[in-house]
């Protein structure tokens, strides 16, 4: 299958073609739906802690005797009835990363590229570069090219004045291509590929087609 290159001015620059065992698989929501919630949880920091009866500080020593007083049995102050107490079975440090298969990660990824594809949301560029980095005129380009939100997905290197120009636009992203991912492209209502990312991203992903 056929894309046209564009320039990042709205011009033509020849066409493309795109592989289909990357960018021709059939949806599937379910495993779109476990990387996404797979990449949420990996990035969830899991440093909540509160202290238990061992943590708190305080006596050990009982209360008042166990019998005769008319109140409730208590063995220590530090019980989580008392003001200052521990927490019973609250939360600890721990990671929230789920499992997930490298080969079902790689699926998950040319799915999302092939929905792009499918939903007519996919732009190919011949280079993310800019001559300066002015973001009125990258304001300007991408009015042209209809975007709105986008990820634009690039080569291993980033132009900087193109990150310069971009970085402060609201909802447009860039990534390396090695950044590529499933969560990121779903975010936004375009992806936008570099000719360089479109090759890396076959080699990487056709391999294990």
């Amino acid at each position: 299958m056929k894309l046209v290159v564009k320039t990042i001015d709205n011009k033509e620059a020849g066409s493309v073609e795109l592989n289909p065992t990357v960018f021709g698989v059939e949806l599937r929501q379910d495993i779109l739906h476990r990387m996404v919630r797979y990449q949420l949880n990996k990035r969830q920091a899991g440093t909540h802690k509160t202290k238990g009866i061992s943590e708190v500080s305080g006596t050990g020593k009982k209360p008042y005797n166990q019998k005769g007083t008319g109140s409730a049995r208590f063995g220590t102050r530090r019980a989580p009835q008392f003001v200052g107490g521990a927490t019973i079975f609250g939360p600890v440090v721990r990671s929230h990363a789920t499992d997930m298969p490298k080969r079902e990660r790689a699926l998950a990824l040319k799915i999302a590229l092939s929905a792009k594809l499918a939903n007519n949301q996919l732009v190919i560029l011949d280079a993310a570069k800019a001559k300066a980095p002015k973001t009125k005129e990258m304001v300007a380009n991408f009015k042209k090219l209809g975007l709105t939100s986008a990820l634009f997905i690039c080569g291993s290197d980033l132009d900087e004045n193109f990150a310069l120009a971009t970085r402060n636009i609201p909802h447009m992203d860039i990534l390396a291509v090695e950044g590529a991912n499933v969560y990121d492209i779903l975010k936004h209502d375009t992806l936008v590929l570099t000719k360089d990312a479109v090759e890396s991203l076959t080699t990487r992903l056709a391999e294990g087609a």
